[in-house]
């Protein structure tokens, strides 16, 4: 197995790479970095489909894998592209670009390092992917089942809370304050909590693989990233230049991850 999973995770990082490298020279036109967030869940999608085409392992449990991991980024992937699309670069990437600029650094340059660094970020989430398609265990396990259980209610979660922003944000009397509806009243991040419940499901799926219990990596690794690196710092970050003291509020009385009651 070890052999068999180096030659697929070599060939997945040449896929993801190659996409990362298109996408930056893509942005190089565009003047919009924030096309890296499309080519990082549409590169995870890939190399689930890719995995679950060219493993060896159990043929039903590689089209769960293709399934799951597929479905799950292609639909995010879609997401990200109708919310980018036709408005001007995000506010982080902006930050960073200027922050690069006032540095002396080569900024193209810089770009292309940070997309492929999420190219390679790829390759290292798509672990439970990898594993999965290459167990042949003639049947799907409990672990599986369950694993399918949770990334099921995670993308309903997900959705949800998508939506819910994305119906507060279309109605122009909303400019400026800060969406509290539904989900986002009982977590800052909905969104963000939903996505890191997928990534235990795709671990649990995974558990039932040998060197599965690699694969809780991952969501320890999406969760340092969300919690204090490129999610929730981020973005409370451009919230707080955007909408000031109503964000201040919202972080006194809301929890910040996890849904939970206000605080009074």
């Amino acid at each position: 197995m070890p052999a068999e999973a180096l030659g697929l995770a070599l060939l997945g990082t040449a896929v993801a790479l190659g996409i990362m490298t298109a996408l930056w020279l893509l942005h190089l036109r565009l003047e919009d970095a924030g096309i890296v967030d499309l080519g990082w869940a549409g590169g995870l999608a890939a190399l689930a489909l890719l995995y679950g085409a060219l493993g060896t392992g159990f043929a039903p449990r590689r089209v769960l894998v293709a399934l799951l991991g597929g479905f799950w980024g292609i639909r995010l992937a879609l997401h990200l592209f109708v919310r980018l699309r036709g408005k001007p670069e995000e506010g982080r990437y902006q930050q960073l670009r200027k922050e690069w600029g006032a540095a002396g650094a080569n900024v193209p340059l810089k770009f292309l390092l940070f997309f492929l660094f999420q190219g390679v970020l790829d390759v290292f989430l798509s672990l439970p992917f990898l594993v999965s398609s290459l167990n042949p265990a003639p049947r799907l396990a409990v672990l599986e089942l369950a694993g399918a259980a949770l990334w099921l209610v995670s993308l309903v979660g997900e959705s949800v809370a998508d939506a819910q922003l994305a119906r507060f944000k279309a109605d122009p009397a909303n400019r400026g304050r800060t969406c509290r509806a539904g989900l986002w009243g009982l977590s800052r991040h909905p969104n963000y909590f939903f996505e890191w419940l997928v990534w235990c499901a795709f671990a649990l799926v995974a558990s039932a693989s040998p060197w599965g219990v690699l694969a809780w990596t991952c969501p320890a690794l999406m969760l340092f990233f969300l919690l204090r690196v490129t999610g929730i710092p981020a973005t409370e970050a451009q919230a707080l230049r955007s909408r000031g003291d109503d964000y201040r509020e919202y972080q006194r009385t809301t929890s910040a991850f996890v849904p939970w009651f206000p605080k009074a």
